[in-house]
């Protein structure tokens, strides 16, 4: 193959790299898909976890759109997830959190949803939890 071959790929790889840097915010690709309340993470994985240790977990979230959110409830899948949420409205720009605290006295493998429902367009949104609660050593 040619220099200029070698040149014209190495240049057209360079521009790539750099349109797709620009254009990968994730805040913006969720945007563009209409998405109104965004979270950084949709699934948190704790890995291994002694059992009996704190199972909290903070979900943050973004109001992308241009009006409050209100988040409504937050439902999951059994009682072992207990799910905390802001009251008050989350203005445009502002973050909040959804807290789900799991109950981590069981062990063995598990993974958990919560769904948020809010005032925002792409309600609701399905958040979950996986991980695995190993024995505490005695």
């Amino acid at each position: 193959m040619s220099k200029k071959f070698w040149g014209l790929v190495t240049g057209y790889l360079i521009l790539s790299l750099l349109f797709t840097s620009c254009t990968d915010d994730p805040q913006k690709q969720a945007q563009k898909k209409g998405e109104e309340i965004w979270f950084e993470e949709l699934l948190h994985n704790y890995g291994e976890i002694p059992q009996n240790s704190d199972g909290t977990w903070s979900f943050v979230f973004k109001n992308l759109g241009d009006k409050p959110i209100v988040v409504n409830r937050v439902r999951t899948t059994c009682g072992c997830t207990v799910p905390h949420w802001p009251k008050e409205p989350v203005e445009p720009g502002e973050e909040g959190k959804i807290t789900i605290k799991y109950n981590t006295s069981n062990t063995g493998t598990f993974l958990k949803s919560a769904t948020v429902y809010s005032t925002a367009a792409n309600s609701p949104v399905k958040l979950q939890i996986k991980g695995k609660v190993v024995p505490e050593e005695k």
